[in-house]
Formats: C-alpha cells, structure tokens, sequence
C-alpha cells in the first residue's frame, strides 16, 4: 500500500529512504586519528560552527539546504574532530551566529530538527554527529569523581579526571519508541507540551538493569494500560537533544484494548485505523519527517508490521 502525498497535512509529507533520516551516515568517524596529536593529518579542515541553541549555518541552494563549513588551515582550538570524508576532515566548535563563515554569506541559522530531513547524507550524519558531542561536553565539564575540572583529549572525544587520571567517554541515553497496533489499528499518543493536535506513537526511556524489549512493555503498560507482545525491533536513530538514541520497536496489543492513560505522561491517546492515517483523516498533526517516530508510522500505514 502506498501512502499518497495529499493524505498527509500540508509541509508534513510522509518520511523516505531505508533508514530513518538522521541515521544517515556518508563519513569516515576515523576514531583511530583521534589519538593522533593532529587527527587530520595537517591537512585543511572544514569546521562547522554550533550555536548554544543548536542551530547552524545554512545556505539555500539549487538542490536544497547545505550547511556553511569554515575552512580552517588547522583543527581549531577546542573543536572537536569528527572524521573524514573523500579525504576532507570535518570538525565542530561551539561559536556565535554570524552573517557570514570565513566570507561566505548565510541565509539562515537553523537547528537540527528543522533542516535534518532536507540536508544531504554527508550533512545530516555530520551534523548529528556534532552536536551530540558538543552537548556531552557542555554537560560533563567536571570529574563525577572528585569534582575536578576535566581536561579534553583524543581530539574533544574523551575527558579526564587530573587527579585520579581515569578516563570519561561520551555517553548516550538508551529510549524505546514502539508503534503498537492490532494489526488493523495503531495507538497514537500526545504530550500536553505538543503542538496543538499532533499525535504520535508512545516512547520512554530505558531503565537501569532493564532490557530494551522489557522497556517496551513496561512502558506502553504505563502510558496508556495496555499488554503487548511480538515485540520486534526495527531500527534506531540518533537524537541528540541532548543525548538519546531512540531503539525503535513494532508491537501487537495481547489482551483488551481499552486505554487507561498515565496522566502525568500522556494527555490524550486514542485508537486509528491504517484506512484513517491513510485518507489523512487522523490527527491534525504526526510527528515530522525528520523523527524516527514518523519513519516507522509510514512503514506501518504502507502495509509493514501486519
């Protein structure tokens, strides 16, 4: 079954590709330079600059949006090493919005959730990539150990602690995100912090000591008081904001289909049917293009996870 682009609100298009949009990836993460006294090797470096909003450089072009990189002779001080693609190094720093990089002009500075989707697979995993970086070191600045100052090394991707010397590495937030359906049928959700009237499928974070796939059923048990099962993993995507990875899953309701919301996490969910979303007779609004929330809605509404 193919979704038609008139049955989705207007802007809100249904989600392409394989693999959910910011899981793109055209770059080399060249961990092994990141040892190396200079990662890039001396050669020139493109570096893109992250404002404390998380937002970036952007230039309109023919093809669509393109990210503004700063060629750089050297790796910058305080900028952190991404990797390499056809030869080139890519790095990230933390700066202020200007009109223009290095003499090239801006159009816009944006962030992350709005130009994702759009940019090319080179721009989005690099820039993916960079901010979740740099929002692990605005948040790890000191030692959980002794409260100590870290100092950066291996090219921006580890902290140390002075005192004790032991090593801190960048870590990411496991979360589940679950489409549960009854094969005809898919439960959407929606957070009172929402847009008005956008609609999404259930999601949480994992706990300590838990598995992914007990996560789904725990959650989806809190959300909205269901059973599941055929818990079935079906990809994941990062989502730095600051620091989550979302494990995506598909699972079928086992029991009565009542819904008993957790008001404290949910403010309003309620049963759609694949022939509804389809129509675009759903909810006024789904989550956007760039989500992996929305990339696994449009599998199942083309026939997916029956």
């Amino acid at each position: 079954m193919t979704v038609p682009a008139s049955a989705w609100p207007e802007g809100t298009g249904p989600s392409t590709g394989e693999v959910p949009v910011l899981s793109r990836v055209a770059h080399d993460r060249a961990h092994l330079s990141r040892t190396q006294p200079d990662p890039t090797g001396g050669r020139p470096v493109r570096v893109l600059t992250v404002d404390l909003k998380r937002t970036v450089p952007v230039v309109e072009g023919a093809t669509g949006p393109a990210l503004v990189w700063d060629e750089q002779p050297e790796l910058p001080l305080g900028a952190v090493y991404l990797g390499e693609a056809d030869g080139v190094p890519y790095a990230a720093v933390r700066g202020e919005r200007s009109l223009t990089v290095n003499g090239r002009p801006v159009d816009t500075w944006t962030g992350l959730r709005e130009v994702g989707a759009d940019l090319g697979d080179l721009d989005a995993g690099l820039l993916v990539e960079a901010i979740g970086i740099l929002e692990w070191h605005d948040r790890h600045r000191f030692s959980p150990l002794t409260g100590n100052a870290t100092t950066v090394e291996r090219a921006g991707w580890v902290q140390r602690d002075p005192e004790t010397g032991t090593e801190f590495f960048p870590r990411t937030d496991p979360a589940v995100i679950m489409l549960v359906h009854d094969g005809d049928r898919v439960v959407l959700g929606r957070q009172a912090v929402w847009p008005p009237g956008r609609f999404s499928i259930l999601a949480g974070f994992v706990e300590p000591g838990e598995s992914a796939e007990a996560a789904v059923a725990r959650e989806v048990a809190e959300e909205v008081g269901l059973a599941v099962t055929g818990i079935r993993y079906v990809g994941s995507q990062p989502w730095p904001f600051p620091q989550s990875l979302m494990l995506g899953f598909v699972a079928r309701v086992d029991g009565p289909d009542d819904l008993v919301l957790d008001p404290t996490e949910i403010e309003e969910a309620r049963w759609f049917t694949r022939e509804e979303l389809a129509r675009g007779e759903g909810p006024a609004a789904l989550p956007p293009p760039v989500s992996i929330a929305r990339h696994i809605l449009d599998r199942w509404i083309a026939g997916e996870f029956s």
